[in-house]
């Protein structure tokens, strides 16, 4: 398995054992959105912050590479759906893990969203990925939601931490979930995975102090580390969110240090 463990430290902080992830694969989702218009400057200011790992999909990195500056993780998603979609919960492959190695990935992720009318063929596709990732020695991030027909609460403990466990079962080497609110609940879902477990930052904040609260508690509950997209790269000082992130993630600065970073 030294491949593969060779690849998780160029996603993971081999000191910490955490990592700080940047989701930019919204353009498929739901197009060319603030921060991701000029994804070369998209990630030349992610890089800058000390991210561990950019995220994106496989056509992506041909106009983004940068050639130059300090290196950065690459993660290939691999599943994708749209907003126009009449079920924008269903996701389907659009890319295997021979393609994302061609590329240059250290790693894969796939979307899986339990409780959705398609979540059978999600599953199926999980199980399908994690088969190869193991073949070719490649991390596999799971980005598990709790959407659909027959979820009442989608930040439900109940719910994520069943889901984190989904994913682990089915060979996940790294597992992002949604924040469940607390870090007494949030512990529920780290406790009960085995392997790491990153959360996603969701929505536009309302405030820095939301967000870097959300986080403190979190790596309290055991997470390791973040996956957080539009609260970055959207933010209006996107270098400086991810510095005070990653200060946060790996050398266990206070919300309030975080603040003052991103204040300057």
């Amino acid at each position: 398995m030294i491949g593969k463990g060779i690849r998780m430290e160029r996603i993971i902080n081999r000191n910490t054992g955490r990592t700080v992830i940047v989701p930019m694969d919204h353009g498929v989702t739901v197009g060319p959105i603030a921060g991701l218009i000029d994804m070369r400057d998209a990630v030349s200011k992610m890089v800058a912050g000390e991210a561990n790992a950019v995220l994106m999909h496989k056509g992506v990195p041909r106009f983004c590479h940068r050639g130059e500056g300090k290196d950065v993780g690459l993660i290939i998603h691999l599943s994708a759906g749209t907003a126009m979609s009449p079920d924008p919960n269903a996701k389907e492959l659009v890319c295997t893990v021979e393609e994302a190695l061609k590329i240059g990935a250290d790693g894969v992720s796939i979307h899986i969203n339990l409780g959705a009318e398609t979540d059978r063929q999600m599953l199926r596709q999980l199980g399908q990925v994690g088969e190869r990732c193991n073949e070719w020695q490649m991390p596999l991030v799971a980005m598990m939601y709790t959407r659909g027909v027959g979820i009442e609460d989608e930040f439900d403990v109940k719910n994520i931490k069943h889901a984190a466990r989904v994913a682990a079962e089915l060979g996940a080497d790294i597992v992002k979930v949604s924040y469940t609110g607390s870090a007494e609940s949030f512990a529920e879902v780290t406790q009960g995975c085995p392997v790491p477990v990153v959360i996603a930052g969701g929505e536009k904040m309302e405030s820095d102090e939301e967000m870097f609260g959300m986080v403190a508690e979190a790596l309290k509950a055991g997470a390791a580390g973040v996956s957080i997209g539009r609260n970055a790269f959207g933010h209006k000082k996107p270098t400086k969110i991810i510095e005070a992130l990653s200060k946060m993630v790996h050398e266990k600065a206070s919300v309030e240090q975080a603040i003052k970073m991103v204040k300057g």
